[in-house]
């Protein structure tokens, strides 16, 4: 009997360690007023509802609909146009935002936070976010630093 026991423990603290009860999403969902050292609001809205296709084909941030929604990672991405959300699902990684829409500079710092939708870059085409225009213009100084930072440490951000 006391054999069963510890063969369970042993079992359950495997488990427990294997997957961190704690860990974040792979997609971020902050939404307004959350973020860095604020208990941040979460909602299931990814890019706090703007259209990522928009930053490729228009060239700016656009505010996505609630009519035009697609479930992906755990999130709801919402977009301008059906077109919009047609060119997403046929290549939702070519379009979503590197480390799950969190910030490219606050990654790289070892942080996820939230995002400022027009803060964002389009580099090598890839789509950056960036927490605010202050962090987004230091991490302008040095994108391919922090991208190698961010590369590096994002899995390892998403597990604590």
């Amino acid at each position: 009997m006391n054999r069963i026991r510890s063969g369970a423990l042993v079992l359950l603290f495997g488990l427990a360690a294997a997957a961190p009860l704690n860990a974040a999403p792979a997609v971020n969902t902050f939404g307004e007023g959350g973020g860095f050292f604020s208990d941040p609001k979460r909602s299931d809205v990814a890019i706090r509802g703007y259209d990522p296709v928009a930053y490729f084909v228009d060239g700016r941030p656009v505010k996505g609909s609630p009519q035009h929604v697609f479930v992906w990672q755990g999130a709801k991405w919402q977009f301008a146009s059906q077109a919009h959300l047609d060119t997403f699902k046929a290549d939702p990684p070519k379009y979503a935002p590197q480390y799950g829409g969190y910030c490219a500079y606050g990654v790289a710092e070892g942080h996820l936070v939230k995002i400022e939708p027009d803060q964002w870059a389009v580099i090598d085409g890839k789509l950056y976010l960036n927490y605010d225009a202050s962090v987004s213009k230091t991490w302008r100084k040095d994108p391919a630093g922090y991208i190698r930072k961010a590369d590096a440490g994002f899995d390892a951000l998403l597990k604590q």
